[in-house]
């Protein structure tokens, strides 16, 4: 895939604030909220980032908070079979996983592929 040039610093901004939604994202571990506020922050500048290297890493990041919110919402409806508590397990250490996978490739200047 080509990606339209952009400006230097428009690049570093745009990285800078892919950046700050993965740390948003880490940061729900402890703070719950920030989860909503790095999607928020997706969606704000998504328009921004089409066409850029970037565009892959918040399609990433945007499914990684819906597939999650999807088997956190599964995990928890289950925990009365017990299941429940392995779908939550199982799920925490998959946004885990896409978090430090797509930081580490962002940090490379690697786009995401599209999973």
């Amino acid at each position: 895939m080509t990606y339209t040039l952009i400006p230097e610093d428009e690049d570093r901004n745009l990285k800078n604030i892919t950046t700050l939604v993965y740390a948003l994202q880490a940061a729900s571990f402890l703070i719950g909220i920030s989860f909503l506020v790095a999607l928020i922050i997706n969606y704000v500048k998504l328009q921004d980032v089409r066409g850029t290297l970037y565009e892959s890493h918040f399609r990433w990041q945007l499914r990684t908070f819906w597939y999650s919110a999807f088997w956190f919402f599964v995990g928890f409806l289950s925990t009365i079979i017990l299941v429940g508590y392995a779908i939550l397990a199982i799920n925490t250490v998959w946004v885990i996983y896409r978090i430090i996978k797509g930081w580490l490739r962002l940090s490379e200047g690697r786009p995401m592929y599209i999973d």
